[in-house]
């Protein structure tokens, strides 16, 4: 007769599976996709804190957290040769530690984080199409055995999301370049009206936009979004 226990586990890993696959057909900002992915790691493993860094260039950049960190949160960056998690990255391989995990000689102490006090530590990384895409951390204050079914879990988490942050992150990226284009073409049409309104140089008027945007305590695109505005109504009255 099989055992209840066991059945509930995998009736819970392959609705949980499911679950995840289901939301992943579905497109998703960057932040969402990365929030999804604590969810889902701190769903299968009964854990205090959850990390996950994504790689950016050379980097590991701490983007998400179960606890909110908002002091490092997008400014903590660690290297490969930085800590458990930049030996995981570097070598591909989970870590797992059930107790005293800063006596782990690759163990890196940040300041910033309390959880680097905790017991207990699982680093999975998470790869897409053969390539790094980041970190997933895990831990507990009090020692805890990680099982072969919750390391098997998180590891098929960073499988299976790793491709889905790359695509969010691209898509995030795109949007941030095209972003940047519309600025810049917005500033140069602004900075040729301050040219002709006050009979500036391009450098001058462009000096005028940034003056400005600190005094009026607004972003560029915004100050030559006014300028531009203020122009198009002056002309459509003219008519």
């Amino acid at each position: 007769m099989n055992d209840p226990a066991i059945v509930s586990g995998e009736d819970f890993d392959v609705t949980f599976l499911h679950a995840m696959t289901s939301r992943m057909s579905t497109a998703a900002p960057l932040q969402s996709v990365l929030a999804e992915v604590v969810e889902f790691a701190t769903n299968v493993v009964t854990c205090d804190s959850c990390f996950l860094y994504v790689l950016e260039g050379d980097e590991l950049v701490l983007r998400a957290s179960k606890n909110p960190h908002p002091d490092v949160v997008d400014r903590l960056k660690l290297g490969f040769e930085q800590g458990i998690t930049g030996w995981v990255a570097k070598h591909r391989e989970p870590v797992v530690l059930a107790r005293n995990a800063w006596e782990d000689p690759r163990f890196k102490l940040f300041t910033e984080l309390p959880e680097d006090r905790f017991e207990a530590f699982l680093s999975v990384p998470v790869a897409s199409r053969g390539r790094l895409v980041g970190v997933i951390n895990l831990q507990n204050r009090t020692p805890h055995q990680y099982s072969r079914r919750e390391i098997g879990l998180v590891s098929t988490i960073g499988f299976l999301m790793g491709a889905e942050i790359e695509m969010a992150r691209l898509a995030s990226e795109n949007l941030e370049l095209a972003e940047k284009l519309e600025t810049r073409k917005i500033v140069e049409r602004a900075k040729g009206i301050l040219q002709r309104a006050l009979h500036l140089g391009e450098e001058d008027a462009y000096l005028v936009l940034q003056r400005e945007s600190r005094q009026r305590r607004k972003s560029m695109k915004d100050v030559a979004e006014a300028i531009v505005l203020s122009e198009d109504v002056k002309r459509s009255t003219s008519k």
